[in-house]
């Protein structure tokens, strides 16, 4: 088996893991919130937060309030739903969508059966895996995103959890930024084999969940 390519994007850090775990779990954290649970200084956090931010995985939101003093900064986790959806997130889905109609123009064989929203989609999920280090390989018929071999397979046994979490999160807020009928289900699997199974909501069939290396 090939080895594992190198861990980019918003995964790349088990500090910056944690941060996005920590906002995942709940919105509206403070960065002190975040240094006391991850044990980071706070220009640590701030520095992973910004290149969250810039990712479009994380959005900032300045806190209302009704008595005085100084309104914090308040961070939560890009989903993609209303309310919580990254300005980024939404450039990098449209650019996705543009460089995938240009090779669906090239290559007609490149468009699915599964329709324009869910290629968008697909469009969007694929950029975001090869962001982050993984070389993905899609099967429409099944559902699946071959992501083998994992870039995980060598973290900490009890990292994994945290990771494989986390991770499903960025793949269903990059799902539900794109738009369409695609959700992402769960996360399992054994070794470095990593395959994620995907769910069509419109057509209901038999969908199994995610196999993933690092639970």
């Amino acid at each position: 088996m090939a080895s594992a390519g190198p861990v980019c994007g918003p995964i790349s850090s088990f500090s910056r893991v944690q941060i996005l775990h920590l906002v995942q779990s709940r919105s509206d954290r403070t960065i002190g919130e975040l240094c006391e649970a991850t044990g980071l200084h706070a220009n640590t956090v701030r520095e992973h937060l910004q290149r969250l931010i810039d990712g479009g995985y994380v959005i900032a939101q300045v806190e209302r309030r009704a008595t005085r003093g100084r309104p914090r900064t308040l961070y939560s986790a890009a989903t993609g739903t209303p309310g919580a959806s990254s300005p980024v997130a939404r450039e990098k889905a449209k650019a996705a969508a543009v460089r995938g109609d240009i090779m669906r123009r090239v290559v007609p064989s490149a468009a699915s059966d599964l329709g324009p929203a869910a290629d968008y989609q697909l469009d969007a999920l694929i950029e975001h895996l090869e962001e982050s280090g993984f070389e993905p390989v899609v099967d429409d018929a099944r559902l699946t995103v071959d992501l083998s071999p994992c870039p995980h397979a060598a973290a900490r046994p009890e990292d994994r959890p945290v990771l494989c979490q986390v991770h499903l999160s960025l793949m269903q807020g990059v799902l539900a930024e794109a738009g369409g009928p695609l959700t992402a289900e769960c996360v399992r699997g054994e070794l470095s084999e990593c395959t994620v199974q995907l769910k069509n909501t419109v057509q209901l069939g038999d969908v199994r969940g995610v196999r993933h290396g690092m639970a």
